[in-house]
């Protein structure tokens, strides 16, 4: 059964970069454990929809999501650290959206937010989702149903913030 509004976010290991470009391992409940947390995961990086218009929309409205008291804004995928510090990067998401590495799927499964994108070459994968966490606690979960990007966008999600 998947996470649902009040349940605290689930505490696994996944892989940052640090400073100088290393992937360390990291707590999802210290990562996404305090304060208010913008949570957005797509299913891949460098895929279309999650490069053209996902992340990008979280970038592009950063200083909106922090005016309204966002402490963090995150973005997670089935990615190794390096690739999503690279995506990251590539899209000016440096500095302003904490890149997640969720290699082995252990946060998607704990989310219970898996996608089988097998048909499509992909694998094992997270939904697409957007959660707004309020110290721990999730206040609001967002998942797109179809391959879209609506209900999870930075748009929507600035209205719940």
């Amino acid at each position: 059964m998947s996470v649902k509004v009040g349940d605290r976010i689930p505490d696994v290991e996944v892989r940052i970069l640090d400073a100088d470009g290393n992937p360390q391992p990291a707590r999802t409940g210290d990562l996404l454990g305090s304060g208010t947390v913008v949570l957005f995961a797509v299913p891949g990086a460098y895929t279309p929809g999650c490069s053209k218009v996902h992340l990008p929309g979280y970038v592009e409205n950063y200083d909106a999501l922090k005016a309204k008291g966002v402490d963090t804004v995150a973005c997670i995928a089935v990615n190794d650290a390096w690739v999503m510090g690279a995506w990251g990067e590539a899209q000016g998401a440096t500095g302003k959206v904490l890149m997640i590495g969720d290699g082995c799927g252990d946060f998607a499964e704990a989310m219970d937010l898996v996608m089988d994108g097998t048909a499509f070459g992909l694998g094992k994968r997270s939904r697409r989702y957007a959660a707004v966490i309020q110290d721990g606690v999730i206040t609001s979960l967002d998942v797109e149903e179809g391959g879209g990007i609506s209900v999870s966008g930075c748009d929507m999600v600035l209205g719940k913030v």
